[in-house]
């Protein structure tokens, strides 16, 4: 009993100095960007991989799933001749859950895992070493860059990720299952509401936040080894997606409650 106990109790500061970790990294990278002049050329170099790069993966994740939502409403609003509730309910889905949910998590998949594995090896072949001892901080160097940029694509991608997803749920609905292509669009533009768009971009700059420093902090903490990359690598999107899950429940409460729908 007092085994399971330790291994609890060592579980559970383990994860505490982690956050504390994370909190520190958080305020060195605040730091850095009000103390340090911005490296422009390496910020937009990673705005190109982190937003451009991700658009194609986005951008089919949000048309399939406001097409298969579209689906699966039409045939259940059917049953009780509610057909055009579709359209405002597709909306609304994909501007306040779906589009920054599925979108961070694809972001959090690609972007995080190359993050991470980039900072770990470089960790692991002493390179940050080399940048310490030439007087260069790698949070600015490093971290600051892909945080800002981080920062601004994943707003934009979720917004790209919204109108394809309502213009797929649209097409399905109004072409494919025979809805009142008026009613549609009167109902979704009469329900769906600029708050609710506000939302989701809430949300996403939460969740660029929380991808960012779960990467880079699992990034410069790698174990030695290709072992250590590999898992510190895992550990990222791991880490990442389950944050993104969780935070996605207290913002939306939250936001509920600040600006009730």
């Amino acid at each position: 009993m007092q085994a399971v106990l330790a291994r609890t109790g060592q579980a559970v500061l383990g994860q505490l100095a982690q956050l504390g970790q994370l909190l520190l990294l958080f305020l060195d990278i605040l730091r850095q960007i009000v103390t340090h002049r911005p490296r422009i050329r390496e910020t937009v170099e990673q705005l190109y991989r982190i937003g451009w790069q991700s658009q194609v993966v986005v951008l089919i994740t949000g048309a399939f799933t406001g097409m298969v939502f579209a689906v699966q409403t039409y045939h259940q609003f059917h049953k009780v001749k509610m057909d055009t509730a579709v359209g405002p309910v597709v909306s609304v889905a994909m501007t306040r859950e779906l589009a920054p949910v599925l979108t961070a998590l694809m972001v959090a998949g690609r972007v995080g895992a190359a993050i991470a594995a980039e900072l770990g090896t470089m960790k692991v072949t002493e390179q940050l070493d080399a940048l310490r001892t030439m007087g260069t901080s790698p949070v600015n160097y490093l971290a600051v860059p892909r945080f800002v940029a981080l920062l601004i694509a994943l707003p934009f991608l979720t917004a790209e990720a919204m109108a394809f997803g309502i213009f797929a749920g649209y097409v399905v609905a109004v072409h494919m299952m025979g809805v009142d292509e008026a009613y549609f669009l009167k109902h979704m533009f009469e329900f769906t509401d600029l708050k609710d768009v506000m939302s989701g971009l809430v949300k996403a700059v939460f969740f660029a936040v929380f991808i960012a420093l779960i990467s880079c902090h699992k990034g410069f903490t790698a174990g030695e080894g290709a072992e250590g990359v590999g898992r510190a690598t895992t550990q990222a999107v791991v880490s990442s997606s389950l944050t993104v899950l969780m935070a996605n429940f207290f913002i939306a409460v939250l936001f509920n409650a600040i600006i009730p729908p």
